[in-house]
């Protein structure tokens, strides 16, 4: 009988690459490459510490208060980060997924979402992780309306990318050409300012130091495939983040805050559809209509 806390293991490989995800959240517990972690991990039956590999749906970051209208009303979440009077990082990373399919290099778990005091919707969701030889990891995420009235939608994920050293003495580069500055709650403090001129300008790769980074990007420069990356370099190893267009943002933490046996030792790089407070300011905000589906990827590899 399994009694870890964060419920069954689902254990995936391809070549050079391993990965763990858990049934807790459908989060990403363990990613590998040559036996060297890729990711922060955490031991099976211990929850997920500063939000490591989990899902954020169906916001990502913060809700200022946990108060927002849609269509004409006011709703109100549960005060999840009390410390800044915020809803963060939605209603499902806790939650049990249910395998669906299991196959040797791929994973396939679902979720739903049922309407709550403070988000009466109801979204059917999909989480896939595939990993391959030379691609690495590549993460599907999907929801789908099910109820009758259009839903408020975004989506994240918290994976810390690391190289097996402190951040200080690392190699960056950031894709993104604006960031949003945020006030003392974390909320975002006006429009995206320019990188440039900024300490916030990784877009040539330079050494990270001692800078502290919890801002959200935007403006990402992408390759032919629309995927826009992030590479992290350390003395040995580079570990490379990629997201889809899908996600015009990229929220980026020098884990500052987290367990110190742990912090600096991996970056936060957050794949999101819409910026923090979105359910407020409205940017990126997806509209889900009873039916529709939505979907975007993101990925890890070594190198």
């Amino acid at each position: 009988m399994n009694e870890l806390i964060t419920g069954d293991q689902h254990a995936i490989a391809s070549g050079p690459y391993r990965a763990v995800i858990t049934e807790a959240g459908a989060s990403l517990r363990e990613l590998t490459h040559e036996d060297r972690p890729l990711i922060l991990a955490h031991p099976e039956d211990e929850i997920a510490p500063a939000a490591f590999g989990q899902l954020l749906i169906p916001w990502p970051n913060r809700i200022d208060h946990g108060r927002y209208t849609y269509g004409g009303k006011t709703y109100q979440l549960d005060i999840s980060e009390p410390k800044f009077d915020c809803a963060i990082h939605g209603l499902v990373r806790w939650a049990p997924w249910a395998l669906a399919e299991l196959q040797s290099n791929r994973v396939l778990l679902t979720a739903r979402l049922l309407g709550s005091g403070g988000y009466p919707f109801r979204l059917d969701l999909e989480a896939e992780y595939t990993l391959d030889p030379g691609e690495g990891l590549t993460v599907r995420l999907s929801a789908t309306n099910t109820g009758r009235s259009p839903a408020p939608y975004g989506h994240g994920a918290h994976p810390y990318i690391t190289v097996g050293e402190a951040l200080d003495g690392c190699t960056l580069s950031i894709p993104g050409d604006r960031y949003l500055a945020v006030n003392d709650r974390m909320i975002p403090d006006g429009p995206p300012r320019k990188v440039e001129g900024s300490s916030h300008d990784f877009r040539e790769a330079r050494t990270l130091g001692d800078l502290k980074i919890d801002n959200a990007y935007t403006g990402l420069s992408r390759d032919g495939d629309g995927r826009a990356w992030v590479h992290l370099t350390g003395a040995a190893h580079t570990t490379s983040f990629w997201l889809d267009e899908r996600h015009p943002w990229l929220e980026i933490f020098t884990a500052d805050t987290i367990p110190a046996d742990l912090r600096r030792q991996g970056l936060g790089v957050e794949p999101m559809t819409c910026p923090p407070d979105a359910f407020n300011s409205g940017t990126d905000l997806i509209d889900l209509a009873p039916g529709d589906q939505f979907s975007g990827t993101w990925g890890i590899k070594a190198g």
